[in-house]
């Protein structure tokens, strides 16, 4: 099998959350943080024929990119034999096993019914990002004064930081909320136009509009919410 561009991005950006992933056999893919804070699904491409375990994903994908142009992968349960320069190279990577890898659950994670819900284009995920990054910001939040909808960058533990608030287009509800989330934790959202989805249990789902991929990730304390 080949690996489209579409897998190879997936693989890549969750290779951001997790440096390690179990690939089952299929379409969709699924990685989890560390600290359990981020979850993410993605259904790709590609067929996997089996499961296989990646320990690293950046040196797997560097192992990959030496023969782009001409690859071919061929898995099995202990290795997948990637082959290039018309079948003359041929790398043999090891799998390794589930227990070595932080590995999501099997089911999908099921939502609380959220009380916050609104879309957020690819324009403006960029924009505050980009914002954050720049004001070295380490919160992100979404807040409300019933009225309107706003997401700001922010520092919690420092009043005097520089902050960044970028009104969005969705009326509020009447109801007054602060959720915070860490920046690096939404810096591994594959950017794009996504439906959001936040509970007040402390968690939130971003599922993009344009391609299967799909993220959770919890917020922080001294987030808020009253219901209007």
């Amino acid at each position: 099998m080949k690996l489209s561009d579409n897998t190879i991005t997936v693989l890549k950006n969750f290779g951001a959350i997790n440096s390690g992933i179990f690939l089952k056999k299929g379409k969709v893919v699924k990685t989890v943080s560390v600290g359990k804070n981020i979850l993410a699904q993605a259904t790709i491409s590609d067929d996997i024929p089996s499961d296989f375990g990646i320990y690293d994903v950046n040196e797997f994908l560097s192992v990959v990119s030496l023969h782009k142009d001409d690859l071919e992968l061929d898995f099995d349960s202990k290795n997948v034999v990637i082959s290039g320069l018309k079948g003359r190279s041929k790398i043999k990577y090891r799998s390794c096993d589930a227990s070595m890898i932080v590995t999501p659950p099997e089911k999908t994670l099921q939502m609380p019914t959220p009380e916050i819900s609104f879309e957020l284009s690819e324009e403006d995920f960029r924009w505050i990002m980009n914002a954050a990054n720049v004001l070295s910001s380490p919160q992100i939040c979404v807040e409300s004064d019933g009225e309107s909808v706003t997401i700001n960058t922010l520092d919690t533990a420092n009043d005097s930081a520089h902050t960044e608030s970028l009104t969005l287009d969705v009326n509020g509800t009447g109801s007054t909320y602060k959720m915070i989330f860490k920046t690096e934790n939404i810096s591994k959202v594959l950017p794009g136009p996504y439906e959001v989805k936040i509970s007040s249990q402390g968690i939130s789902h971003f599922k993009n509009k344009k391609v299967s991929i799909e993220y959770w990730v919890t917020t922080e304390v001294g987030s808020t919410f009253a219901k209007g």
